[in-house]
């Protein structure tokens, strides 16, 4: 098996919930939408990130254990070539309506990071890393966020 991960499909509550947060208010060009189903995007050169509706999700894949209080265990995160930028892409998600938005912390590893919350409480990093493997995920420097 090859070293890489080609999607990563979070199974959402509402998926017309995730179609405004991630298209209308962050912006993002689905490459696939089945409004009763499914949400892709492109997340990277060979990943796709899907939402796939959680009703259809566990018909396929079994039941979810996303019930009671908490975060849910997994994080995904966005990573920038500046500091600065960690800022800008969280007030970017505090505008599209993200919940639970945590200000850019300098972190004791180096970098520079904070957290929102999409519509279904999954927690994305917005990260400054300027150590290798953090410099290792960044697009060309012309995609600046």
């Amino acid at each position: 098996m090859q070293q890489r991960v080609s999607f990563i499909t979070l199974a959402v509550r509402d998926l017309a919930a995730s179609h405004r947060f991630y298209v209308e208010g962050l912006g993002w060009t689905p490459e696939f939408h089945d409004p009763t189903e499914v949400l892709m995007f492109r997340a990277g050169p060979q990943t796709v990130l899907s939402l796939w509706d959680r009703a259809h999700f566990e018909a396929e894949v079994g039941a979810s254990a996303q019930t009671g209080p908490g975060v849910v265990p997994i994080t995904l995160s966005h990573n920038v070539h500046e500091r600065s930028q960690v800022d800008a892409v969280l007030a970017d998600a505090r505008a599209a309506g993200a919940t639970e938005v945590s200000e850019g912390v300098q972190r004791e590893w180096g970098g520079y990071t904070g957290y929102f919350a999409d519509p279904d409480g999954f927690r994305w990093e917005v990260a400054f890393n300027p150590g290798p493997v953090g410099q290792l995920v960044l697009p060309p420097v012309s995609d600046t966020t």
